[in-house]
């Protein structure tokens, strides 16, 4: 196996020899828990541009990834965060992905998609309403609707900031709820990942934002699919998911703890809609098989190795964590550079990257070794080291 020098945490140089990549098995869906994973979009290097500024994406690569996603069994939680979205990604942009993914789908027996519908388009003020705010949310959800998608009720920056009550919350999801045509899956993101979201639901303590979230799933839960919250706290999720109303799912948000969230306890179990399925779906696809044939310890000992190099990756600051992923999917050959939207690649440092890669080969998820090495190198090289 391939070995190259890393920058340890001293900062010297130590070598590492990479490890066989894992074999992971394969099965077909359904299985016996919904897994969306939230997809990262390939950026277009050679477009003329400001990267700070621009979106331009490489569609090709970005639907490509789609598909080998929906190869491993997993659905598609299109144009969330993990796109960069809000962070690079701008509405005109977010509605070419919805639709292009949506089309794509259609060619995949079995595909499943729900898409990001939020009010990025409107930008937070002094002078921003909560009628403006439901009026945003009308034309997103309308767009999404329009082209036959599912949709994920993002949380709005723009409420965060205009509302002054919880009630001003409970008004604006109870006027898109009772609107749209299909059950929604809401979106409850934390401030960890989005500083701009501290407070949501009128709230400043989580415990009491979720009596007001509570509130609203159950005054309207027949167009409730399920809530996904993000808070990096399987304490809270597990009691917001034993006050769930029957039929409404709990979507994992937690990039630290999803597998004892998703393998459930005697009172239930929570599915998933994460960022870092982006990165493990090969993982995730045979971990789910093992679930399927009621293998709970083959579902543990495969993701067991994932969860630090999870918990890298989604580490504080936790908003930069798409850095992670698309070094990921350049080391794996899911694309053939590291440029991000809004230049994020510089997100993260070297000896971030470097324990990154220890990681992700830990858990058998360098699909190629020596191309992993290779690029690794080029990596190095670029930040001075020989």
């Amino acid at each position: 196996m391939p070995t190259i020098s890393l920058p340890t945490a001293g900062g010297a140089l130590a070598p590492f020899t990479t490890s066989a990549p894992r074999e992971f098995a394969r099965a077909t869906p359904p299985f016996p828990r919904v897994a969306l994973a939230a997809a990262h979009v390939v950026a277009d290097p050679m477009a003329e541009q400001d990267p700070w500024l621009d979106a331009k994406v490489d569609w090709d690569r970005t639907i490509g990834f789609r598909r080998h996603l929906w190869s491993l069994g997993l659905g598609v939680a299109e144009a969330m965060d993990t796109a960069q979205r809000g962070m690079g990604l701008d509405w005109k942009a977010a509605q070419q992905l919805i639709r292009l993914s949506l089309d794509a789908a259609k060619d995949v027996p079995g595909a499943v998609i729900a898409s990001g519908a939020g009010t990025d388009h409107l930008e937070p003020g002094p002078q921003v309403t909560v009628d403006d705010v439901i009026r945003a949310y009308e034309e997103q959800c309308e767009a999404v609707e329009a082209m036959g998608g599912r949709i994920i009720l993002m949380a709005s920056r723009a409420l965060a900031k205009a509302a002054r009550s919880p009630g001003d919350y409970e008004r604006v999801y109870a006027r898109i709820l009772s609107q749209v045509r299909q059950p929604v899956i809401i979106h409850w993101l934390g401030e960890m990942f989005d500083p701009a979201l501290e407070g949501y639901w009128g709230e400043p303590d989580h415990m009491k934002a979720m009596e007001v979230a509570l509130s609203v799933i159950h005054g309207h839960a027949s167009k409730v699919d399920g809530v996904k919250i993000s808070l990096l706290d399987d304490r809270k999720e597990i009691a917001m998911r034993r006050r769930l109303p029957d039929g409404v799912r709990m979507y994992t948000g937690d990039d630290f703890n999803y597998a004892e969230l998703i393998a459930g306890d005697a009172s239930g179990h929570s599915d998933a809609l994460l960022g870092i399925f982006d990165p493990i779906a090969p993982a995730v696809g045979g971990a789910l098989a093992s679930l399927s044939r009621n293998d709970l310890s083959t579902f543990h000992e495969i993701l067991a190795p994932t969860v630090p190099l999870s918990r890298h990756i989604f580490k504080a600051p936790t908003r930069f964590y798409k850095t992670g992923v698309v070094f990921m999917a350049w080391l794996n050959g899911h694309q053939d550079h590291f440029v991000m939207v809004g230049g994020q690649q510089s997100a993260r440092s070297l000896q971030h990257f470097s324990e990154l890669f220890r990681l992700a080969d830990a858990a058998g998820l360098l699909g190629d070794p020596e191309r992993a090495v290779a690029r690794m190198r080029q990596l190095l090289a670029l930040h001075g080291v020989a």
